[in-house]
């Protein structure tokens, strides 16, 4: 099978399964393994720096000649088994369907006037304070969430599995893993987690720039403010502390004509942050669903972009040979 049908077909079972809770994820696995190689590699290296490094290069090689391995052995045992597994292996590196399960869950707990269970919801989502939100506070965590993830856990594994197939997509989910796992600006990783955090933003720098147009693009086509989020986005897109998730919280925020970014509380201590965008909406919960729609569309014309162009790339090289 084609990989571009792979794709397809990955993305096809991400849209009718999710993530189901009973199915061993590899990203469990990649985690597992990066936090169990972090004790030897500080035991042996007296440097985080340099226990860091190796330790994210283990995980993203392991991740890389594990994929390998595998989709190898069940080609050599059936070329459909293969293809089969290749699938399977893609899908497990998409997540659009599980970030509007959880992101809508929120919602629903907003409609149905339970503030304390939507705040609940929306901590399993962001890594800051929740209990003290109110409607708006929770709605702008919730959009702030699905806004980054559009990259993370959307368009950048699938540009990685145009690029260089399972094997380049299960890479970035070990990439993005690693830097969820290490790449805390805190005393204990902020060292050892160095080399983790600049590798995931290496491998998010073209995917973010990629999709945030996108984005406008899939507001137009919603009938919403498609100039106004490519203007916020050209003017607001580095005000995110990332270098590469202000991108598509940008070009939500003018989507949406809401403010997103301002104070947060870890621990309960205030962080701020510039913000994006302009107050033109008060954040409700009305907004949750609408970024699922731009993630949604935004997402497919991505998915439609890279397997046309593809095809298109295959299609000439025949033509010249």
């Amino acid at each position: 099978m084609r990989l571009e049908y792979q794709i397809l077909a990955a993305v096809g079972l991400d849209l009718l399964l999710g993530d189901p809770r009973w199915l061993p994820h590899p990203v469990r696995g990649i985690g597992w393994l990066a936090q169990r190689l972090e004790r030897p590699t500080r035991a042996v290296f007296s440097r985080p720096r340099v226990a860091g490094v190796l330790t994210a290069s283990a995980v993203i090689g392991a991740a890389g000649l594990g994929t390998f391995g595998l989709i190898a052995l069940a080609t050599w045992a059936h070329p459909i088994i293969g293809d089969a597994v290749s699938v399977v292996l893609i899908y497990t590196t998409v997540a659009s369907r599980d970030l509007a399960r959880h992101s809508l869950s929120v919602y629903r707990g907003l409609a149905a006037g339970d503030l304390p269970e939507a705040q609940r919801r929306v901590a399993m989502m962001v890594g800051r304070d929740t209990d003290a939100l109110d409607e708006a506070g929770v709605s702008r965590a919730t959009v702030e969430s699905v806004a980054e993830n559009i990259v993370d856990g959307v368009t950048a594994p699938l540009l990685f599995a145009v690029l260089a197939g399972p094997v380049g997509a299960m890479v970035y989910r070990a990439i993005n893993t690693l830097d969820s796992t290490f790449g805390y600006k805190n005393e204990r990783y902020l060292k050892f987690g160095w080399a983790s955090a600049r590798i995931d933003d290496l491998a998010n720098y073209l995917p973010a720039r990629l999709t945030a147009p996108l984005i406008c693009l899939a507001a137009a086509l919603l009938y919403r403010q498609g100039r106004t989020s490519f203007q916020v986005l050209l003017r607001d897109a580095r005000n995110h502390p990332s270098p590469n998730a202000g991108f598509a919280e940008a070009a939500v925020a003018g989507a949406l004509r809401v403010r997103l970014g301002g104070i947060n509380f870890y621990f309960g201590k205030p962080s701020a942050r510039p913000t994006m965008g302009d107050a033109i909406e008060a954040l409700r919960k009305e907004h949750i669903p609408a970024v699922n729609a731009l993630m949604f569309v935004s997402s497919g014309l991505f998915l439609a972009t890279c397997v046309g162009l593809r095809h298109l790339t295959l299609y000439f090289r025949e033509i010249l040979r």
